[in-house]
């Protein structure tokens, strides 16, 4: 049963060039035998190729629309509006062929059979090119990740990368953006999956992940840090250092801070080359000493004995 060229890429026959690319790319990641080892994947992925090499070209998906799978058996200036020809035939051969055509087989031979003057390499080569009927299929993009630190994000810069693939390992230098952040991609041209009869390679796509970090909570391109500080600083107020990816900054703490409270810092998160730094925010943790000496719980005591604040009643 031949193959239907709509349902082998998921798309619906009234789809546009892009949608039908975009879903090419998909699947062919998905199948490509570089990538799926599992059985009946190469002879998907075949399909796939296939389909797209009829379907990316606008002449040839207009004959398999309006032919269906024998698409390749008419040729090309075949016009079924056309009688008779010479030969009395239900239409007309190519120039310079003999041969009329016939219902069920549109070059005069038994099903299934070329008729007298048809060349199918030449038929091939003019709907697919000289690669013949698979053509030059180029090769499926690839996609791995790339786990970076929050300073290499903030920082960007060159690394080397070794990763591991069908053809063994493989060495890169990758460029990082400054400011890149979770989820974003970086592109590196012509190193994905290879092509078929000698077409351009695909494109490797690393998928940043930031490991997580002993300093740092991250939220997009936003960046909170803890500030510890003692029940004096928050009650009566302090000027403190906090630690950002570039250094230390210094943040205000207002009197009569709590914790959980969160300062913000502007422009001190993740860096943004195309719009707005990112925030870091430093959030209050008060901690107490935790061997007080003898003078300080007198202290406390004492504060315990002349305060009326209850921190449970607070709203």
């Amino acid at each position: 049963m031949a193959v239907d060229f709509y349902e082998a890429l998921g798309v619906p026959r009234t789809a546009s060039t892009e949608e039908i690319q975009q879903a090419y790319r998909a699947r062919a990641r998905k199948y490509h035998p570089d990538i799926n080892k599992e059985p009946g994947a190469e002879e998907r992925f075949k399909e796939l190729n296939e389909a797209y090499s009829v379907l990316s070209d606008p002449k040839t998906r207009a004959r398999y629309d309006r032919f269906g799978p024998d698409f390749r058996k008419i040729p090309e200036d075949y016009d079924e509006r056309v009688g008779a020809g010479a030969g009395g035939g239900a239409g007309r051969g190519r120039p310079g062929r003999s041969g009329p055509v016939y219902g069920g087989d549109p070059f005069g031979g038994s099903a299934g059979s070329a008729g007298p003057g048809v060349d199918f390499e030449d038929l091939f080569g003019s709907i697919f090119g000289a690669g013949g009927a698979r053509g030059r299929v180029p090769g499926a993009d690839q996609e791995t990740e790339l786990v970076l630190t929050v300073e290499e994000a903030y920082q960007g810069g060159r690394r080397s990368i070794t990763l591991s693939g069908p053809d063994g390992r493989r060495s890169y230098e990758v460029n990082i953006p400054r400011g890149v952040t979770e989820g974003q991609r970086i592109r590196l041209a012509g190193q994905g999956g290879r092509g078929s009869n000698n077409a351009p390679a695909g494109d490797l796509y690393l998928r940043v992940r930031l490991a997580p970090h002993d300093t740092y909570r991250v939220d997009g391109r936003d960046l909170t840090v803890q500030l510890a500080l003692s029940p004096w600083e928050a009650a009566l107020g302090a000027t403190l250092p906090v630690t950002t990816p570039h250094g230390t900054a210094k943040v205000s703490v207002p009197p009569g801070s709590s914790s959980g409270r969160r300062l913000r810092l502007r422009g001190e998160g993740l860096p943004n080359p195309r719009g707005k730094d990112g925030d870091l925010y430093a959030e209050l943790r008060i901690m107490v000493p935790p061997h007080p000496t003898d003078r300080e719980r007198d202290l406390f005591e004492e504060l315990a004995n002349v305060s009326d604040f209850d921190p449970r009643r607070m709203r």
